[in-house]
């Protein structure tokens, strides 16, 4: 049947949809989040079908087409596109089949991720995929395929001048802990390349990418990311416009509203991503703590061996780290007080604990490459200013400005001190409490708060 098109002003940036008035979905015998081929000429693309209803909706005849649906296929408003219905995906009987709690093949896996990263699942069907895997687990041949899936199906760095690509990833979970950029300026100072592609906030009130945006611009493309690293051994940048793992980003789209992090896919989220920008050492941190996302050491240890094994199926070197998750890293939580936090560490001054895990973290890295005393080297790195010029000079290459010093960053405009009604001692700092304030107030979209 031929429709004429009506470009709505709406786009989703996920599932392509497209409506119809009820009238209309009768005659083709289309219920809703049924889908529909559209096609206009020799373009075509599958979308699923939502109703609009009242008077003042979608016409009979006509179909209302998003902004990311017109864009794929080049349609413009009045245009006449050709409309058929579809049979639904066969990836939606594979996600059955995990919540079947029956194990998934490699095929089956890519055939999920494949139709996630071209839209073709709504995200009713693909939480289904993120709540099967909560409630039933992936086994280790599921993550392996799973970490193939995400990575063959989304972009890819590749550095080929230098022998070893060093990255690192926290868990996360608690409030500050931006040892990302600390360690990284620190290694690329030592002489290695550190490409570090970051996530934005997931449950947290800031994620590195967050943080690192206070600076400078994280938001470049392969060619100016490879510009970047050519000048600096480094970057911090958001992987999420690169589509590197680009399924993993629309996982997480996902996993955000009930904070839900299987760990078969926290596996494969991590892992897909340092695959893809080339890795070959990994150094992965585990804090651990009663409101962290890992609770206790021996979920961490499980985890931990988990990483080694899957590291070992896909030749990369990989490191785990169990630290202390029991209170935020640092004195700031929130963007802009958490970037704070890094600069002054570069300039000799800021909080201990930051300072500390953040040289033990770089020691690591260094001492997996072959360094030798490699604490004292990063320790000489830190302290003689070294690691701050590093620093001044990824900013610049990202845009930023490389004269900026910690008392530059702006930060919220309202502040509210706590004065204690008796001396004493902090036993306990909740974790969940200071990330929830944060968020409360605005962080980590508003950078300040």
């Amino acid at each position: 049947m031929k429709l004429k098109v009506k470009v709505l002003n709406i786009a989703t940036r996920g599932p392509f949809i497209a409506i119809l008035n009820e009238n209309t979905a009768d005659i083709l015998n289309i219920e809703a989040l049924d889908r529909i081929l559209i096609k206009k000429d020799k373009k075509k693309v599958v979308v699923a079908v939502d109703f609009s209803l009242g008077k003042t909706g979608i016409k009979n005849y006509e179909i209302g087409i998003f902004l990311d649906v017109a864009e794929a296929i080049n349609i413009k408003d009045g245009d006449a596109v050709d409309v058929a219905l579809v049979p639904r995906p066969e990836s939606l009987n594979y996600i059955k089949k995990k919540l079947d709690k029956d194990e998934l093949s490699k095929d089956e896996i890519n055939s999920i991720i494949k139709d996630i990263v071209d839209n073709k699942l709504t995200e009713v069907e693909s939480t289904y995929f993120v709540s099967a895997c909560y409630v039933n687990g992936l086994s280790i041949d599921e993550t392996v395929s799973l970490i193939e899936a995400i990575k063959n199906n989304g972009g890819s760095l590749k550095f080929n001048h230098n022998r070893f690509i060093l990255d690192k990833h926290s868990i996360g979970g608690i409030g500050g802990n931006r040892t990302t950029m600390l360690v990284t300026p620190i290694v690329a100072a030592a002489g290695f390349c550190m490409p570090k592609t970051s996530t934005r906030s997931i449950t947290s009130a800031a994620g590195t990418s967050d943080a690192v945006e206070v600076l400078a611009p994280v938001i470049h493309s392969k060619e100016s990311i490879m510009k970047i690293v050519k000048e600096t051994n480094a970057c911090m940048v958001w992987g999420g416009i690169l589509d590197l793992a680009s399924a993993d980003d629309k996982l997480i789209k996902l996993e955000r509203p009930l904070s839900l992090d299987p760990e078969g896919i926290l596996l494969s989220s991590i892992l897909a991503k340092k695959l893809a920008a080339g890795s070959t050492h990994i150094l992965i941190d585990i804090p651990v703590g009663p409101e962290a996302k890992i609770k206790n050491k021996e979920k961490a240890k499980s985890l931990a061996k988990k990483f080694i094994v899957l590291g070992k199926r896909f030749g990369v070197k990989i490191k785990v780290l169990l630290s202390d998750g029991s209170q935020p890293v640092g004195n700031g939580v929130g963007p802009a007080l958490e970037a704070r936090d890094v600069l002054l560490v570069l300039e000799g001054k800021g909080p201990k604990d930051l300072r500390e895990k953040s040289l033990y973290m770089a020691s690591l890295l260094l001492d997996m490459v072959g360094v030798q005393d490699s604490y004292s080297k990063a320790s000489h790195i830190l302290n003689s200013g070294l690691a701050l010029k590093k620093m001044k000079d990824i900013i610049k290459s990202q845009g930023g400005n490389p004269s900026v010093k910690s008392g530059d960053i702006k930060l919220g405009n309202y502040r509210f001190v706590f004065k204690a009604k008796k001396s004493g001692k902090i036993s306990y700092i909740s974790n969940n409490l200071v990330n929830r304030i944060a968020k409360l107030a605005g962080a980590p979209f508003d950078k300040g708060a």
